[in-house]
């Protein structure tokens, strides 16, 4: 398909460039993109893309049928922003107070809908079926879970995904294999001691005291108990207790969040965890309970074949000049790891960043945006990888 492609940036650039700006003009939390998955819909219908019904309240599924049977694949987008007060100062900033598209989702959308335009135009080729999966409710962990709960994977037999990022120089992209995003899983503890006279602390149990030593055991349990090799952060994101500067504190709540790549590791953490934190409370003669949701998986490009397509796409789309397959692995996470679960999958990384423009700002910050000029490259290979993956089977 690089002989259509040639032409694609000047092709797609400015039709991009408008749907960009206005999703982005006008974003919506998630599971509330219903404006948002009005426009998909429309944009879809008026390319004659075929919409399918989709069982939840928002996003979109859309679906093309080649002139030949063959495998389907599926092509996914996030379409949800963040409560965040933009402060990016462009002219089509977030008109929608408190929310924003501060982590690129309206890049997603915009690059999703340019490489249904391409393979639209190939369609005479394609040997199977492409389908559009418009996803909402990503920034919540758990929108991917109601996608696979209601079967919109049945049938699918691979998915590729990507993510604009703004650590990654533009105009590289990334598709290289291994770990990309890590596993997500939160927790809870609950810390009770006895309240008493500040003045008198042998008359109490002090959860401050026994809940801060909680927080260095669990640090000690990532030096410690964890293969140094192995990447893993365990972070208390909010310690909260006490009600008087001279009360001995009897309930303490902290609430974190643990990342890794290591499913073995991740197997045991409940356990661990629980060994911790309760005796290291009975150590200080308080008790303490462990809330733990387990969230999301690692994003690892572990199927040999769908790497070979995406590495081997995007070096006849780009060059190797194109391409920055060291970007490191990160501690993020990335619901689309519920669909890898699933099926065969691939997830890639479009480069943002642009010193030389002032583009410097990272994902989820306030003053982020992109450059503008890769997004024709995120179609491209989009809709590359859908065609190699349909017509080389």
């Amino acid at each position: 398909m690089t002989d259509h492609t040639e032409h694609v940036e000047i092709a797609l650039t400015d039709e991009l460039l408008g749907i960009r700006r206005r999703l982005h003009r006008h974003p919506e939390r998630s599971f509330k993109e219903f404006e948002t998955s009005m426009r998909l819909r429309n944009l879809l219908e008026s390319h004659g893309i075929t919409v399918l019904d989709n069982p939840l309240d928002t996003g979109v599924i859309g679906e093309i049928k080649g002139e030949h049977d063959g495998p389907q694949i599926g092509l996914r987008a996030d379409i949800d922003a963040l409560p965040v007060h933009e402060d990016s100062g462009l002219v089509f900033a977030s008109e929608n107070e408190g929310v924003m598209h501060a982590c690129g989702h309206d890049n997603h959308m915009a690059m999703l809908l340019g490489a249904a335009h391409i393979l639209l135009e190939k369609k005479d080729e394609l040997k199977g079926k492409v389908k559009f999966l418009l996803q909402s409710g990503e920034e919540m962990a758990c929108g991917a879970k109601y996608y696979v709960d209601h079967h919109i994977l049945d049938g699918v037999d691979a998915i590729f995904g990507q993510h604009i990022w703004g650590t990654l120089d533009a105009p590289y992209v990334c598709v290289a294999s291994g770990n990309r995003m890590a596993s997500c899983d939160n927790f809870t503890i609950r810390v009770k001691g006895l309240q008493s006279h500040g003045s008198a602390p042998q008359d109490g149990h002090d959860a401050i005291v026994a809940a801060s030593a909680i927080v260095m055991a669990l640090q000690t349990y990532v030096s410690r108990k964890n293969n140094p090799v192995n990447p893993l952060v365990v972070t208390v994101g909010k310690f909260h207790g006490g009600s008087m500067y001279n009360i001995i504190c009897p309930d303490v709540e902290l609430v974190g969040t643990i990342r890794t790549y290591s499913r073995e590791l991740r197997h045991d953490l409940e356990a661990d965890l629980n060994k911790i934190i309760k005796n290291t409370a009975e150590a200080h003669d308080c008790t303490a309970e462990l809330e733990f949701s387990p969230m999301l998986p690692a994003v690892i490009n572990e199927d040999h074949e769908l790497n070979e397509i995406a590495q081997n796409a995007a070096l006849k789309l780009f060059g190797p000049e194109g391409v920055n397959n060291e970007m490191p692995a990160l501690m993020g996470s990335e619901d689309f790891a519920l669909f890898m679960e699933k099926i065969p999958a691939f997830f890639a990384f479009i480069g943002s960043r642009n010193v030389e423009k002032g583009l410097i700002y990272t994902n989820h910050n306030e003053k982020y945006t992109v450059d503008e000029s890769v997004l024709w490259r995120g179609s491209a290979l989009t809709a590359q990888f859908a065609y190699d993956f349909l017509n080389n089977k």
